[in-house]
Order: C-alpha cells, then sequence, then structure tokens
C-alpha cells in the first residue's frame, strides 16, 4: 500500500513566478573524519509533509486515478509545511490543488505518491528563515542544467511537480501504462519488472532525450558515439517488452543502447531493442560483450572500458570504468546535470552483491568508490531502487559497510572460521539466513582483499574457499 506527502508551491503574491523552497535536511553525519569530509551540497526543494489518511479503510483514490484530498488531515500536513517556511502555528491558508502524482514502482518499499497543492502569499514585511529561498522557473532550470558542481541543488519535488508542467514538451512519450520518474529534466527513470534478484523486482530504463534544453558544450571533444537519444540497461523481462517496444518506437531512430553490465536483469530486452531499431548502436565493455548471447544481441558493437565521451543531442555523457561488480561494468555521468549511473554498484536499498564468478573484486570496488566520490555527483542513479539524492553519504555508507564486513569477516578467520560458509555465518550472523548465499560471494572477495593486504593468518589458504 502507498503512503502519501503533501507538497506545497507557496507562490509570491508581490513577483509573479517566484515560489518559495526549503533546504532539506541531509543525513546524519557518521562520526568519522573521512567519510564526514565528504559533504552534499544543499538540496533545495519544496517544502513538504506526509500526508496522513482520516479513515485507514477507506481507499483514498478515485476509480479515474485522482486523489481525494477530503479523506485526508491536510490541515495538519499543510500546519506542519507552514511551520518549516517560519510561518506561525495557527494561521489560516487557503490552498487550491494543482496535481497528484504516483511515484513509479522502484520498491522494494512502498511507492509514495505527492499531492502537490498551491498557496499563494504576500511575503511583504514577512521575515523568512535562511534556509527558505525564492526562485523562478529560469533560475531553477540553471541550477539543473548548468550548476557548477559542488553548487546548490533543485530536489525532484519542484522539478515533478512544477518545473515539468512548465518547460517545453519532448518530442516522445513514454507508454501510459509506464510509470517514472523525468529528474532531472531530461533525464527519464522507468523501473520495469525484471529477473532481478530480491528484495527488488524491478531494474530501472534510464532513457537520455535532453530535446530542447540540450546544447552544442562539446567544443573539439571526439565522440565515441553520436546520437539523438540513448537508453540504459533495457533488461526488463519478457512480459514487460511490449512496453520497452513502445519506448524504443517513441524515440528518435538515432539512438545509442549502453549497458552496464552483462547480467540478464540488464539485457534481457536487447532483442527487443536490435527487433525495432537495428540502427541503434549499443556500447558496452568487452568483457560484458563474451557473456551476451547472440539471442540477445547479434549484431556489431563499440567496445567502451571508460574515458570515452558520448554525445546525445549535443549532450556530454562520460563513460566512467566502475569494475568491482563484474569485470566489465560500466557506469556513465551526464556532465549537464552531474547526473551519474552507477549500474549496480550501488542499489536504492542495502549494499550491493559483487560477482565473483564474472570477474568481481573487491580491490576494484574500492577503488570505483573512491572514483564516484571525486566525480561529486549531484544525483545518483541505480539500477535498482529510487534516485539518491545524497550520493556522498552514500558512498560513503558503503565504504563504511565494506570496511566493517571485512572486519568481521577477518575476525571470523582469526577465530577459526575456515571454509566459506563458516566465515559467512559468522560474519553475516545479523542478516537473514536466505541471504547468505549471494552474500557468499562478496565474503569470497574480501577474503582475497585481505590476502591482498597481507592481512589473514599464516595458517589460512585460500583454497578453503574453493
Amino acid at each position: 500500500m502507498a503512503t502519501y506527502k503533501l507538497a506545497v508551491i507557496i507562490e509570491n503574491q508581490s513577483k509573479d513566478g517566484d515560489f518559495l523552497l526549503h533546504t532539506q535536511t541531509p543525513p546524519p553525519k557518521f562520526d568519522d573524519k573521512e567519510y564526514d569530509s565528504y559533504l552534499d551540497p544543499d538540496l533545495w526543494d519544496l517544502p513538504s509533509a506526509e500526508l496522513t489518511p482520516l479513515d485507514q479503510t477507506r481507499v483514498p483514490i478515485r476509480a479515474g486515478g485522482d486523489i481525494d484530498l477530503r479523506l485526508f488531515d491536510v490541515d495538519s500536513a499543510l500546519e506542519k509545511v507552514l511551520e518549516q517556511v517560519g510561518c506561525g502555528s495557527g494561521e489560516k491558508w487557503k490552498w487550491d490543488f494543482r496535481k497528484y502524482v504516483e511515484e513509479a514502482s522502484f520498491g522494494p518499499g512502498p511507492p509514495v505518491n505527492t499531492a502537490f497543492v498551491v498557496v499563494k502569499m504576500a511575503p511583504d514585511g514577512r521575515s523568512f528563515p535562511d534556509f527558505c529561498m525564492w526562485m523562478c522557473f529560469e533560475s531553477c532550470m540553471k541550477w539543473l542544467l548548468d550548476a557548477e558542481p559542488g553548487s546548490g541543488r533543485i530536489g525532484p519535488l519542484v522539478v515533478v511537480g512544477y518545473l515539468n508542467d512548465l518547460k517545453q514538451a519532448p518530442k516522445w512519450k513514454m507508454p501510459p501504462t509506464l510509470r517514472f520518474q523525468e529528474y532531472p529534466p531530461g533525464v527519464v527513470v522507468a523501473p520495469m519488472g525484471s529477473r532481478t534478484l530480491k528484495p527488488f523486482t524491478t531494474t530501472n530504463l534510464v532513457v537520455f532525450a535532453p530535446g530542447h534544453d540540450a546544447v552544442g558544450d562539446l567544443g573539439a571533444v571526439e565522440c565515441i558515439a553520436t546520437g539523438e537519444a540513448l537508453i540504459l540497461d533495457p533488461g526488463c523481462c519478457s512480459k514487460y517488452h511490449k512496453e520497452l517496444e513502445q519506448v524504443i518506437a517513441s524515440l528518435p531512430r538515432k539512438l545509442i543502447v549502453f549497458v552496464t553490465h552483462h547480467h540478464h536483469d540488464h539485457v534481457d530486452g536487447l532483442s527487443v531493442v536490435q527487433k525495432f531499431n537495428p540502427d541503434a548502436i549499443l556500447l558496452a565493455h568487452e568483457n560484458t560483450m563474451r557473456r551476451i548471447g547472440k539471442g540477445d544481441w547479434s549484431r556489431s558493437y563499440t567496445p567502451v572500458s571508460g574515458g570515452e565521451v558520448i554525445s546525445i543531442g549535443g549532450r556530454k555523457l562520460n563513460v566512467i570504468s566502475a569494475l568491482g561488480h563484474t569485470d566489465g561494468h560500466m557506469g556513465l555521468y551526464d556532465l549537464k546535470t552531474h547526473s551519474l549511473i552507477v549500474g549496480d554498484h550501488c542499489v536504492g536499498q542495502g549494499s550491493a552483491v559483487l560477482d565473483s564468478k564474472s570477474g568481481g573484486n573487491m580491490s576494484d570496488y574500492f577503488e570505483t568508490t573512491y572514483r564516484f566520490l571525486d566525480i561529486a555527483p549531484s544525483v545518483l542513479i541505480p539500477m535498482h531502487g529510487r534516485l539518491n539524492l545524497w550520493p556522498k553519504n552514500m558512498l560513503c555508507g558503503y565504504l563504511k559497510n565494506r570496511r566493517h564486513r571485512e572486519a568481521s569477516i577477518l575476525k571470523a578467520i582469526e577465530g577459526g572460521a575456515q571454509t566459506l560458509f563458516d566465515i559467512t555465518s559468522r560474519a553475516y550472523a545479523d542478516v537473514d539466513k536466505k541471504l547468505w548465499i549471494p552474500a557468499s560471494s562478496n565474503v569470497k572477495l574480501h577474503v582475497e582483499h585481505l590476502a591482498q593486504q597481507n592481512k589473514l593468518p599464516p595458517d589460512f589458504s585460500l583454497e578453503n574457499l574453493a
């Protein structure tokens, strides 16, 4: 069952086109000097609050998919929002309904659906806190599309609930049955059902089709591929191939397909792309292509290994070497919006599983994580789960988790654990036993990483892991 949020567009009655944004609360610090040195820039978004149904037994959504706000405690939510921006409690404000947006099913938790309402305010003589700021459409779009790394960022609520309605409509459209999120502008993320590992059930199809906001900023840079649109990891299972076909049909013919790695939940839809756009150009690492069957892609491809540049409608995308999950794993960085697509290096919830049978490597994984931190993206897009708006915090959390696991693995070995099962059962004693089998792949790679650092006891043999 979905949960609900009320987002408030506070419009300035004294200056047409201005609306109020509020800095979002960052995640807690780690209390660690190294991790806390990586700080994400301020994130500005519409003020919002949880929207609670008045009667938990009634469905607050009408048959047509619209929300019935009469069934929610809107007054309490609105009061919380106005308190966020420094308005005194007890003030009554007239609001008008603007739109209702159902979140795509990123999983593994329920979607968070948002009702957007408009409140008009005359700020004359009113003092707002420093964590509030009036902005307009043009300034928000500049922050989104022309910002310097490390500068202030604009969040998804203002984009989805306001800016996307004002900017020029794209020439292509997603199928009406496929829920998606466009954030930042020109970057569409659509979770589609796939043969992935639990707790996830979908793989994010990412579409770059920048359209009107793209400008020719490539200069003399040599591009390995040029197109008008790009899709990443068409990995949906056969049940959703019809929707993928509709996506392909709506996009420009000059299409580039980028595959982060070879796992079937990232390539199961390649055959659909090849069938309905045989002119599409496929980009992948050579180690990835060695593992993709002819039934998925039988045409030629362009190999990438990191450092290459792709041009999509004049928009520059950098190919990033992201080894670790596999020995052919690649990422993609959009210089315009500072969006970093990380494949399966990170997931929306929990930790990623490395594939020890496909060249997964813990040393590479740590190196890639630090490379991502150096890039300093504004938003991190995994192929499973929601986008992450605090990339540096998330990446540092992954480093902390991996180091904690490695320390517990070493402790288990020093305590006498010899086999892969024994090490896993001790190091992952706090984890559901159903996850021990996939976790054992990470354990094996951690032990090999410990061996590279000469940290294993002299009487322990890597042959025990066979």
